[in-house]
């Protein structure tokens, strides 16, 4: 299904001739292919300068092997923008194993390789090379996460602020409209990149503090953090409890002679002013350029969904959410989520179905009280885990009423919630009968949870609640289907090798899934992304809230025991299975007990007990098995 090519924004110069342009304001560079959605933060940017009257040329996945492609649109009149993606690229091109993926989801026809590994410092690197001293802001989630020194994966080590490695100007972090037109609006004004440096969300490159327009803490510099790793967990932990729009202050990091300045965060937007950037003339698809290619398939999990809010006050230490768009959550009014399902509904594919109404966390539509309005997030207090907070508003009116009108719209059949749902906020819903609305009409098939783990201390360390939160939820989940007639399934996501996390936590965790008669068919290792304070655990071995040291599972031996513990059926895994329960003294777990994980070691093993003797296995039948017809 194609669409009108000059519904888009401009992509060639033939493009920018058919409007009757002479020039252009802004170069949009992104790292995935351009799809005109707000799921897509190049889209969002681009629509949002557009909407104040900037000419935005977008220039996706260009050649960076050569200096060409990035001069092939002409040198912009104020300025380029560039991103690497919705994603880092790192976390793009390599699994946590660092092995490289042989697609991506953001490129046409799923090809893999259309961008480089850092592609907003190579990006940036080739703009400096092709045009000289023009204004390069940089932006997006790679540029969010790598703001300060930041310890890198891939290289295993700590990195420079990517705005010293990219050459770069300005940074904008978090979701950057409103950094984003301020900066424009200077530099239309004529206001040299240089002297822009007390932009609210934004980072600049200073020579001494007094370039600094706000109060400022200082944390250790880019030296110091490389050196020592008490340093580098000091500084995380600053990073975190400063980003905060109320109570936040700048904050400071020596590199060599200079300063990185990181601005305090942008205020979030109002839901008027949600409501209107959800609302710019997207087409809501890919460009037509990728047709013959095999379309972009990103757009797939975003085509019918709804994003109603940012933010998530869940600040789970392996998410970088809370470090990018921030704890106070914000949300769309209803009548704009009401227009853009009706919009929906008038899309040729469409079928009836709303993918998702969602966001960072589905059932978030407010602060998680009104404290934080007034004094900002509490810096070291987290709303949910271990305990909610005794402020916690966790009332899912507002959502619940949202969801009814929605499928009251004429032509949707059906309303389904497919991002993150915290099962421990719905627990605590006063009323409790969002909770019987989410079983009735809002679940296809299977609802995806994440209690991450089951061991109390490896819970605290990801900051999630304890397990028995999820067991209780589960038990009235099941209650509720059972009482509506549904058979609807829940799929608990779980990591292997978090920091904190023994081997004998894993074994726990095995024994835990044994009991509720689960076993992941999929398990997701911990991945060390830029900026988390997860990742700061995994690098310093220590605790950055605490400064206490902590157990990390870092060699591929010890990770690929935890991740075999909780695929422990597997016959592949047995061997490393049994490793894992005799190093642990988990010898009660091999054996013919429904409680035991693996039967014992043919060779030391030759007879099974007695009471399993000379019984004759029954068949298992996989789904579309049939028994074979005897033949003539």
């Amino acid at each position: 299904m194609s669409f009108d090519r000059d519904a888009f924004l401009p992509v060639s110069r033939d493009d920018m001739a058919r409007r009757g342009w002479d020039g252009y304001d802004f170069l949009l560079i992104t790292g995935d292919a351009y799809v005109d959605h707000p799921s897509f933060g190049p889209a969002i940017i681009g629509r949002v300068l557009e909407a104040e009257g900037y000419r935005v040329a977008v220039l996706a996945q260009p050649d960076w092997k050569s200096p060409d492609a990035f001069a092939a649109l002409g040198r912009p009149r104020l300025g380029v923008l560039i991103g690497a993606g919705n994603i880092d690229s790192m976390v793009a091109h390599y699994t946590a194993a660092r092995k490289r993926r042989h697609d991506d989801a953001y490129s046409p026809g799923r090809q893999a390789g259309l961008r480089p590994d850092r592609a907003t410092i190579v990006y940036a690197n080739r703009i400096r090379e092709v045009f000289g001293d023009i204004p390069v802001i940089l932006g997006g989630l790679e540029a969010s996460l790598r703001r300060f020194a930041h310890y890198d994966y891939w290289d295993d080590k700590v990195r420079r602020s990517v705005l010293f490695d990219a050459q770069a100007d300005l940074l904008t972090y978090g979701m950057g409209e409103t950094a984003t037109l301020e900066i424009a609006a200077l530099l239309r004004a004529g206001t040299p990149v240089s002297e822009i440096t007390g932009v609210r969300g934004t980072c600049a490159v200073i020579r001494h503090p007094g370039q600094c327009d706000f109060s400022w803490v200082e944390v250790p510099s880019f030296e110091a953090v490389s050196a020592s790793k008490e340093d580098y967990a000091r500084a995380n932990m600053t990073e975190y409890r400063e980003h905060d729009a109320v109570s936040g202050r700048a904050i400071l990091q020596k590199h060599g002679s200079r300063f990185l300045l990181v601005n305090p965060p942008a205020f979030p937007l109002t839901t008027e002013e949600l409501d209107r950037v959800a609302e710019l003339p997207y087409v809501r698809e890919p460009h037509p350029m990728y047709d013959e290619m095999g379309g972009v398939p990103a757009i797939e999990e975003v085509r019918f969904s709804i994003a109603h809010n940012r933010g998530c006050f869940g600040a789970c230490n392996f998410c970088s959410l809370a470090f990018h768009q921030g704890r106070t959550v914000t949300a769309r009014s209803h009548a704009s989520v009401l227009r853009e399902a009706e919009l929906l509904t008038r899309h040729p594919g469409f079928k009836g179905y709303i993918h998702d109404v969602g966001g960072p966390s589905a059932t978030f539509r407010r602060p998680s009280c009104q404290k934080q309005l007034k004094l900002g997030m509490c810096r070291d207090r987290a709303c949910l885990a271990p305990e909610p907070c005794p402020n916690l508003d966790a009332d899912h009116t507002d959502y619940m009423m949202l969801l009814r009108k929605l499928r009251a719209v004429p032509k949707i059949k059906k309303v389904f919630i497919r991002s993150g749902i915290r099962f421990d906020f719905l627990m605590r819903d006063p009323s409790g009968e969002f909770f019987t609305d989410l079983v009735q009409y809002h679940i296809s098939g299977q609802l995806k949870v994440a209690p991450e783990h089951c061991v109390a201390h490896t819970l605290d360390y990801m900051g999630k609640p304890h397990i028995e939160v999820y067991e209780k939820f589960r038990e009235k989940y099941q209650k509720l289907n059972k009482r509506y007639g549904k058979d609807q399934y829940l799929v608990p996501y779980l990591i292997s090798s978090h920091p904190g996390c023994t081997l004998e936590d894993a074994v726990q965790l095995a024994e835990w899934l044994n009991r509720q008669g689960h076993m992941p068919e999929q398990v997701q290792d911990f991945y060390p992304t830029p900026g988390t304070l997860a990742t700061c655990m995994w690098y310093t071995g220590l605790d950055p809230r605490t400064m206490q040291p902590l157990f990390v599972p870092k060699s591929p031996h010890d990770k690929a025991l935890q991740r075999a513990l909780m695929q422990w059926r597997k016959p592949q895994n047995r061997k490393l299975v049994l490793e894992a329960l005799r190093k642990t003294g988990r010898e009660d777990l091999i054996g013919y007990g429904k409680h035991c994980l693996v039967r014992p070691d043919p060779a030391k093993h030759r007879n099974p007990p007695a009471s399993s003797r000379n019984k004759t296995p029954r068949p298992v039948r996989k789904p579309g098995w049939a028994k074979p017809k005897k033949k003539k």
